[in-house]
């Protein structure tokens, strides 16, 4: 008879930093709300 054998998957960790990803959202929100405010003040400085 064949021999059956039976490969058990073993999981793989993710070490990937995400560290970068962090700073990246970070300094975008921040560009963002920082663009929002600009905007907001020049609208409420030519009323």
């Amino acid at each position: 008879m064949p021999k059956i054998e039976i490969q058990k998957k073993t999981k793989i960790e993710d070490s990937t930093s995400l560290k970068g990803t962090l700073a990246s959202v970070m300094l975008l929100g921040f560009f963002i709300i920082i663009t929002w405010l600009g905007v907001y003040f020049l609208f409420l400085e030519r009323l």
